[in-house]
């Protein structure tokens, strides 16, 4: 039988390790972009994977498990927002369509786990949150 692991900190949630994977993916990808799109497609790729990761952290800091499922729902979109740049990314000839691909599964891999932690909170709401932690 497997230990259950105590999330601490937002940094233990499986839903922010798999959006930072991507994050750092696309910032990579980001530097590959044409100088033309630094401050349009780029940016708004960065933008858009930096915003997962900081509404899972920011609602993993609320006090009520409703206002963490808003930040993750918000994630969420972030999430769905960069498949839309994935796509722009692709019909500008910018990704190849098996990265686009495999960068599209990645994201939607990452959705459903952000899923699973949104169904987590639901069962719990109502209940406040109380967290302690070294920090």
């Amino acid at each position: 039988m497997a230990k259950q692991r105590s999330i601490e900190t937002f940094e233990d949630l499986e839903a922010w390790k798999v959006c930072a994977r991507i994050r750092n993916d696309i910032a990579d990808l980001a530097k590959t972009l044409p100088s033309e799109e630094k401050f349009r497609l780029a940016d708004q790729m960065i933008r858009a994977s930096r915003s997962a990761t900081a509404n899972i952290a920011e609602g993993f800091g609320r006090f009520h498990y409703q206002e963490n499922i808003q930040f993750c729902r918000q994630a969420r979109g972030s999430l769905y927002e960069l498949i839309d740049h994935l796509h722009v990314a692709a019909e500008q000839n910018y990704l190849p369509r098996s990265s686009f691909t495999k960068r599209r599964e990645s994201i939607l891999e990452a959705i459903r786990i952000l899923n699973g932690f949104i169904r987590y909170l639901s069962k719990n709401t109502g209940r406040a949150k109380v967290i302690e932690s070294g920090v």
